[in-house]
């Protein structure tokens, strides 16, 4: 189906559901009518404000704002909270619906506009929640869904006529409407063009001389014109004394024997028995295993057996396979050595199988004496761990009674050290690759007492600020290795910039395109078409050029030159053409409906009168959260 057959198919979707009145309205009609339950607002209705003489009730607005985040928890595939769709506008769309509304129902009040109990009874008899098992309006499940809602029959039918009194008068408003032909047309014209175009990109291998390393004055002179690029952000100096599982473990002793019982303990990772990767095929009875013997005999391979049983590879998989998962098949399947390997019938506890084997591991040892240094320091670790945690309460204590951090950098194991960190800063030091660290860094202000922070992995932590130190360049030395990469990147985009004019030049002057490098070629692109590895402007470009016209472009080191082939005008005759007319014309059609609805309901809302009461409107969005 083509994109314009898509959009035409869509706008048909919305018409249709703009005229859907069925099981989803009951849902948002109950929800609104079954009370709100704001806490503190007492047992009468809290109106959220007024248009003209119509109220507006905290319910209203309730029921507003559950359609809305409906809507959006559907577009994500997951319910979300008001927090969450706070940031798309939620709140304030529900208010801006319900205000439109309401305006519409003082419109509908003052022409008297309604619609008769048939039209009323026609509605509740298509509403799939009421209906029972024969398909047709149940009179007690209506009456009970109503009930356990606390909802009378009279406010929900009240509540049925007047949405579609709504209906009735934003379709008088709204409906009708076509898109102006010469509008419409013009719109194709444009969506449907297509260009032809030649794309010669440039890289530095199509430069006619290597590119020069920068002498240290070219280094210089970038450094210094880029030197809010090679300058530190504002740093906080802070001193800490850190209590560290790294740094204590060494410390801690270590008992041959304990080490010895852990690898014993964990002997499964270290002594690994020979396995086999292998299916089995599992047959009903000896029959028809032998029959599959003799598949295989007059050249049929394994997964034709496994095919022919209606089963895939993945069924039969055992994956890696030691001899004590095999039962009483393991030394005929454990014989097959070579990968690929059919065996005959082998009796299992499942019935008469067949095996394959794909691949064949061998048995690998790690011996004590190899792994040994490793699980002592694992043990030191743990050790670190459990002593840190045991000695924190006594930390705690002495910070609470008014230890400096230079007196508990004297405790056991503790180091003490002083470092700028910077917000964000890829170059602060190593400490601060703890996230807790950084967070509480980032949290320090003057003033603040030091207090313990725990890390990861299980070390803790004591900070203070020492005091603010003002942004401050790098000094060249300290980033040379950046600088040059950046002056030789620029360097590089100047390089390719002046080729790209130089060839410019020479394609207006009559040589080909395809003579200057490796061209790509576009026969027919839409304003929709992406390119990879060309600059990102491209397209639009295109679309801005004469036939035969050239340009260059450049998005840093990404420099190409375009050449304009052929302008293809949009079809006229065709399904796929009509479709995209069709398409564009609902979509203006529909344009036009919207603005004029919204038009018409602002007008009921000027001259009426809007009030708000915000402290109300507030407390509506507060329970959601």
């Amino acid at each position: 189906m083509s994109d314009a057959t898509e959009d035409t198919s869509r706008i048909k979707a919305r018409r249709r559901q703009s005229q859907f009145f069925g099981s989803i309205l009951v849902v948002v009609l109950i929800a609104g009518l079954s009370g709100f339950g704001l806490q503190g607002f007492g047992s009468g209705v809290r109106t959220i404000g007024s248009v003209g003489d119509q109220d507006m009730t905290a319910n209203d607005y309730a029921r507003s704002l559950r359609e809305e985040l409906n809507k959006m928890s559907q577009q994500f595939g997951m319910q979300l909270t008001l927090s969450q769709a706070a940031p798309f506008g939620v709140a304030d769309r529900a208010l801006q619906t319900l205000i439109s509304r309401t305006a519409m129902d003082g419109e509908i009040a003052r022409v008297g506009l309604s619609v008769s109990d048939g039209v009323v009874a026609d509605r509740l008899a298509n509403i799939e929640s009421f209906q029972g098992v024969s398909g047709t309006f149940d009179a007690l499940n209506y009456r009970d869904t109503l009930s356990r809602n606390n909802i009378t029959e009279a406010e929900f039918e009240a509540s049925l006529r007047n949405e579609a009194a709504r209906q009735i008068l934003s379709a008088a408003i709204g409906g009708g409407f076509e898109a102006p032909a010469p509008l419409s047309g013009k719109l194709y014209e444009w969506v449907a063009e297509k260009r032809g175009f030649s794309l010669l990109s440039l890289t530095e291998s199509a430069l006619p001389t290597p590119l020069p390393a920068a002498t240290e004055a070219e280094l210089a002179a970038h450094y210094a014109a880029n030197i809010d690029d090679y300058t530190r952000g504002e740093a906080k100096r802070i001193t800490y004394v850190a209590l560290l599982p790294d740094a204590l473990a060494p410390t801690m002793p270590v008992d041959e024997a304990a080490v010895r019982a852990i690898y014993d303990d964990r002997i499964a990772e270290f002594v690994i028995p020979e396995k086999r990767l292998a299916e089995r095929l599992i047959y009903p009875d000896q029959a028809a295993a032998e029959a599959a013997i003799a598949d295989l005999a007059a050249g049929k391979s394994f997964d034709d057996l496994v095919a022919a049983r209606n089963l895939a590879l993945e069924d039969v998989d055992l994956g890696d396979v030691a001899r004590t998962d095999l039962g009483a098949a393991a030394d005929a399947v454990f014989a097959l050595t070579e990968p690929g390997a059919v065996s005959g019938i082998i009796s299992t506890d499942l019935g008469p199988a067949i095996f394959r084997v794909n691949a064949v591991i061998e048995a690998q040892e790690t011996s004590f004496e190899t792994v040994k240094s490793g699980l002592a320091l694992e043990m030191q670790a743990e050790a670190a761990r459990r002593t840190i945690s045991e000695r924190t309460e006594a930390l705690e204590d002495l910070l609470a009674g008014g230890a400096t951090l230079t007196e508990l950098a004297a405790e056991p194991g503790m180091v003490m050290a002083t470092t700028d960190y910077v917000a964000g800063a890829d170059d602060n030091a190593e400490i601060a690759g703890y996230s807790a660290v950084r967070s509480a860094a980032d949290a320090l202000a003057p003033g603040d007492f030091a207090e313990w922070t725990g890390l990861d992995d299980g070390g803790i932590i004591a900070m203070q600020l020492d005091e603010i130190i003002p942004p401050a360049p790098i000094p060249l030395a300290e980033v040379l290795i950046p600088v040059t990469e950046d002056w030789r990147e620029e360097a590089l985009a100047k390089a390719l910039a002046a080729l790209a004019e130089t060839h410019k030049a020479a394609i207006e002057a009559g040589v080909a395109i395809g003579t200057l490098g490796i061209v790509t070629t576009a026969p027919s692109a839409g304003r929709e078409t992406e390119l990879e590895d060309a600059p990102a402007d491209t397209i639009a470009a295109v679309f801005a050029m004469k036939p035969g016209e050239v340009r260059t472009l450049a998005d840093g080191t990404n420099v190409a030159v375009l050449q304009l082939d052929r302008i293809l005008a949009a079809p006229q005759t065709g399904a796929e053409a009509e479709a995209i007319r069709a398409a564009i014309a609902g979509s203006l059609a529909q344009s036009l409906s919207q603005d004029a609805q919204a038009l018409f309901t602002q007008s009921l809302i000027t001259p009426g009168g809007l009030q708000l009461d915000q402290a109300t409107v507030d407390a509506v969005r507060a329970s959601f959260n």
